[in-house]
């Protein structure tokens, strides 16, 4: 008979397992976990479901994360840099060198635009946050960045003081936010919900042609190397009173294109985004008489991750021209009168003294670099994104050094005869970028928007021919 207690449980007796289990139990759980990252591996390089949807979601995690947590500092975006230097406004302006005149510019501060004259006196101003323009609705930004993190990339004043101002979400992916025409006052005439982006210009007609981007998640014969999704440009024509009348698939036109073989060179790091249009100028009648690579009618666009720029004919749809040359990274190339064209190259001076930066004009037959300015080392001109230039009509170029903060005109010898940095600094002395600047005639604005007197305006001008 047995003396165990009926109430208490009876237990097998426990065993140890051996050092060798524990060596098969470890290598299985490791073979486990290499089988698995393995197969995920194939699913993910093969294209296999779930390989890409799991991907895109981490990318999409990703993204988002740093939406909510990077970009939640605005002085953390790239608005903002590191101040260079203390002074402010105009620092330098050398009477009878200088192009006399009023400039236009946006700053990344806020959604606004002003006009100085030459002393740096602001004449007339444009303020509109995003969130006073637009609502959630289909066919816009969803879920907008805070109003702080949005700016004017472009600007642009008609005589009677209307602007149209292109704005951008510093972090937002897409980040072509809109475009909007505004009268004097700041009171919306027109607004554009399409992802707008970088630039637009302004057909003799008064069509707008504007850069849009969106996401495109569809395969392309030939170019399987392309991420998807992928951020994708179109060229939109607007009517005066902004109605789209046609948008243009710019991917596709470059890949049937006899130039399709420059997206091979596209690096590994701007699949997502392979063209990143930044740069739109219809070629008029002027433009278009000692050009030799476009007609008017045409656009003239510049592609940065392709380190080129391209003629295409919005009624073909088709890409004319391309070339690439001695620049990296470059914005905003504009066609000169006599046939040239003047960029700014934001790479292609490399690691020097002077900065990474460079003005250059170019011969687009010859290729050969006619005139370049690339700062000094005392002053050097550094701006990694953003930036354009404006040859102005006594022979100086005015120059949109975005990073820095300001504004320079130089003579053709490069020597700096005006000067404007942007006043406004943030937490930690942190300067704004000028995101886009233009040198303008007042005679062709109306003189009530400058509250200057016409006498003064005319003087001005006559001093500076």
């Amino acid at each position: 008979m047995s003396n165990r207690d009926p109430e208490v449980a009876y237990e097998e007796p426990k065993s140890t397992p051996s050092v060798l289990d524990k060596v098969f139990h470890a290598a299985f759980v490791i073979a486990l976990g290499m089988l698995l990252f393995l197969a995920g591996s194939i699913l993910t390089i093969g294209n296999i479901f779930p390989g890409p949807q799991i991907t895109r979601a981490v990318e999409g995690g990703a993204a988002l994360y740093t939406k909510l947590t990077q970009y939640r500092d605005v002085y953390t975006s790239d608005l903002w840099f590191e101040e260079r230097r203390k002074e402010k406004a105009v620092t330098v302006n050398k009477s009878g060198r200088a192009m006399k005149g009023v400039t236009l510019y946006t700053s990344g501060d806020q959604a606004a635009a002003y006009l100085l004259d030459m002393d740096g006196k602001v004449l007339h101003s444009w303020k509109k946050p995003y969130s006073s323009v637009w609502t959630k609705q289909p066919g816009g930004v969803q879920n907008p960045l805070p109003d702080e993190h949005v700016y004017f990339r472009k600007a642009h004043v008609f005589p009677n003081g209307d602007l149209l101002a292109l704005y951008e979400g510093s972090g937002d992916t897409p980040y072509g936010y809109g475009l909007v025409k505004l009268d004097r006052d700041s009171n919306v005439i027109w607004s554009y919900m399409g992802y707008a982006h970088h630039q637009f210009d302004i057909a003799p007609d008064g069509k707008v042609y504007v850069l849009t981007h969106e996401l495109v998640n569809d395969e392309i014969d030939y170019f399987g190397h392309l991420a998807r999704p992928r951020l994708e440009d179109y060229l939109v024509i607007l009517s005066p009173d902004g109605r789209e009348l046609k948008k243009i698939r710019l991917l596709t036109s470059f890949t049937e294109s006899p130039f399709r073989q420059i997206l091979y060179t596209v690096a590994g790091f701007a699949l997502e985004d392979p063209l990143h249009t930044n740069t739109v100028e219809y070629i008029d009648g002027e433009s278009a008489r000692n050009f030799a690579f476009g007609k008017e009618g045409q656009v003239l666009l510049s592609f940065r991750e392709l380190h080129s720029i391209a003629v295409i004919d919005p009624e073909s749809e088709e890409i004319t021209w391309a070339t690439r040359g001695p620049w990296i990274g470059q914005h905003d190339p504009d066609i000169l009168p006599n046939g040239n064209i003047l960029l700014f190259d934001n790479f292609g001076n490399h690691r020097r003294p002077e900065g990474v930066s460079r003005v250059i004009e170019f011969d687009p037959k010859t290729m050969e670099i006619v005139w370049q300015y690339a700062g000094t080392a005392k002053d050097p001109l550094d701006s990694h994104i953003r930036s354009d230039q404006q040859r102005l009509a006594n022979g100086n170029t005015l120059i949109t050094e975005s990073d820095g903060g300001r504004i320079v005109e130089v003579t053709p010898e490069g020597e700096i005869v005006w000067e404007y940095v942007n006043p406004v600094r943030g937490k930690n002395n942190k300067i704004p970028i000028v995101s886009w600047s233009e040198r303008l005639d007042p005679s062709e604005l109306d003189p009530a928007l400058l509250d200057v007197p016409q006498a003064r305006l005319e003087s001005q001008m006559e001093a500076s021919l």
